[in-house]
């Protein structure tokens, strides 16, 4: 056990509820503040990409005991479905029994601040955080950012207040803190597949279902009630994007060219398009994530990422998982703690906003070419025969512990061996054979 600490925790999203819920385990008093009004009493719609949990988020979440309990309200996905124009298509994505799971944002948010009151975490919503004194970890609370502040004082404060956060907007402006963000030109917006009239899903619920279209495409995820949500992604100009669909007849001829199966099954599709924000994607970097013993950043306010490995929140909770693997190993040497917490974090956070940027090229257009999938074939047959010797990258991600850092580079390596074999004679006839598989065995060396 370590000595008993008055903590606070800056946002009460996903990261934040699980990490007080760790650090109320460890002994500590919690106090989670976020600017927003309690989840758990208003509408949550219009803004979301629904969550994959994979691996890494299952083992941060078992952690503590509350996998279990989350696994409820998650469907297992272990496929997916890619939507062309003229054919339905299924890949799957792991091993026998390896699934990704659908959970709808607002109701895992709802769910973790929920466990994190019953671990005995504290949570004061609607509280405007404008600053933070580093050196103290007081926070500056007050209703505008002109008007009187409040000082609160604490022993140590995490900033796990998102891509815009203002504990990190305090620690850019010190000396040597490297900071950047980079937007996609490509946005989202949120649409629905409602249940059947019976409550079942109208597609497939243990599918992720793809409709990709090289610079745009549309997802969906399954949810509990029988519906989907989707999400549109397009550049926000251009040919195919926002911009050009301004008004309800080009929307629904857009979708009857290029997503014509979707049109039955999307009823309010004009509704939502012009009823929904469009939202942006941005990659967030920044180093260092600590300040002293006093401040950390944990989640997406120190590595916002891309959203297409789904890994956006299983990266957060690895980050918990690791945090907690020190405070172990260094008990009460919060400085220690701190400093390896952020040294193991930092190139395996660089590697999954790569991957993700990367997934995304992946999705749109990849997904659609069947050199691409004869490149998964092959792939799955030769891991499937040498299990030892070739882990596929999506694997290696999704359903390992390994450090993203390490996929990324055995990824690399084994894309560069795919291109020598895709480029074989024949390979189309003869990508199931000895040959092929004596090439990759030779090429791995």
């Amino acid at each position: 056990m370590q000595t008993p600490l008055k903590i606070a925790v800056v946002g009460s999203g996903l990261v934040g509820s699980l990490l007080s819920i760790y650090l109320r385990k460890a002994g500590h008093t919690v106090a989670v503040y976020d600017r927003s009004p309690d989840i758990r009493k208003i509408n949550f719609s219009g803004r979301s990409i629904n969550l994959a949990m994979s691996d890494r988020g299952w083992k941060a979440l078992d952690g503590v005991g509350i996998g279990d309990a989350v696994r409820e309200i998650a469907i297992a996905m272990d496929k997916r479905a890619i939507h062309l124009n003229d054919k339905l298509t299924f890949q799957s994505y792991g091993l026998e029994g390896e699934s990704i799971y659908s959970i709808s944002r607002g109701l895992l948010n709802r769910k973790m601040i929920d466990l994190a009151e019953q671990a005995g975490a504290t949570f004061h919503f609607e509280q405007k955080i404008w600053d933070i004194s580093l050196p103290d970890a007081t926070l500056h609370i007050g209703e505008t950012e002109r008007g009187a502040w409040e000082a609160v004082r604490h022993d140590m404060v995490f900033g796990a207040d998102g891509a815009f956060s203002r504990i990190r907007h305090r620690m850019q402006r010190q000396s040597m803190f490297n900071y950047s963000q980079e937007f996609l030109n490509t946005g989202y917006k949120e649409l629905n597949i409602p249940p059947n009239a019976n409550g079942t899903h109208k597609l497939d619920k243990n599918s992720f279902h793809i409709w990709p279209r090289g610079d745009y495409m549309l997802i969906a995820l399954p949810n509990l009630d029988g519906s989907f949500t989707c999400t549109l992604f397009m550049p926000f100009e251009g040919e195919n994007s926002f911009a050009a669909l301004t008004d309800r007849i080009e929307v629904a001829a857009f979708f009857e060219k290029n997503f014509p199966d979707s049109i039955e099954v999307i009823p309010e599709l004009a509704e939502d398009f012009f009823k929904n924000p469009t939202s942006t994607l941005v990659t967030m970097k920044c180093f260092p994530w600590t300040f002293e013993n006093k401040v950390a950043l944990i989640g997406d306010a120190c590595h916002a990422i891309v959203p297409f490995y789904g890994q956006g929140m299983n990266a957060g909770f690895e980050d918990i998982t690791i945090l907690n693997e020190m405070m172990a190993k260094y008990g009460d040497d919060w400085k220690m703690i701190f400093s390896e917490y952020e040294q193991s974090r930092k190139p395996n956070a660089d590697a999954i906003a790569e991957l993700s940027y990367r997934n995304f090229m992946e999705m749109s257009s990849k997904t659609a070419d069947d050199k691409f999938h004869l490149q998964k074939k092959i792939e799955k047959h030769f891991s499937n025969k040498y299990p030892e010797r070739w882990v596929p990258l999506y694997s290696r991600v999704t359903f390992s512990h390994r450090p993203y850092a390490e996929a990324l580079a055995i990824g690399d390596f084994q894309n560069a061996i795919m291109e020598t074999i895709l480029k074989m004679d024949n390979i189309e006839q003869i990508w199931n054979t000895a040959i092929v598989e004596e090439k990759m065995l030779e090429l791995l060396g």
